[in-house]
């Protein structure tokens, strides 16, 4: 059998592992801040716009184009605004948590793999640059 089988157990574990993230009361409330954000229109579209004039002022400033005061206030003001909307704030701090929590597990998913064994604390600071190129670790990824 095949060790990504659907029914192979390293899978079955994972199934377990993703039902205990899916009922845990943290992720729940971090999924429910997300959801609240999807369904608002008003604080979607506020963060929209700033992301997109984040990106133009980026682009703009890359491309070694002087940035004038009054767009730079205006963004300023706008961010602001959005750090104002709590909606877009909670949304703002689950999608940071969620993706920590993504990070961490495949952190020590990866270590593992690499390791061959479960990974320590230690391991896991040694290889805190990421994946198998970033931890010494070699693992035959080819960096």
């Amino acid at each position: 059998m095949s060790i990504v089988a659907e029914d192979s157990p390293v899978i079955e574990k994972t199934k377990e592992l993703c039902a205990q993230i899916a009922s845990d009361p943290s992720f729940l409330k971090l999924q429910a801040s997300v959801e609240r954000f999807l369904s608002d229109d008003a604080a979607r579209l506020q963060y929209q716009s700033v992301h997109e004039k984040g990106e133009e002022l980026h682009h703009k400033q890359h491309a070694g184009v002087e940035l004038g005061a009054s767009e730079i206030r205006e963004f300023e003001a706008a961010r602001e605004a959005l750090f104002e909307n709590s909606v877009a704030t909670e949304f703002l701090s689950a999608q940071r948590d969620l993706e920590t929590l993504q990070k961490e597990i495949s952190k020590y998913v990866g270590a593992t793999i690499e390791l061959g064994r479960v990974p320590t604390e230690d391991d896991l600071a040694k290889a805190s640059g990421g994946g198998c190129c970033g931890g010494g670790g070699g693992g035959g990824c080819g960096c």
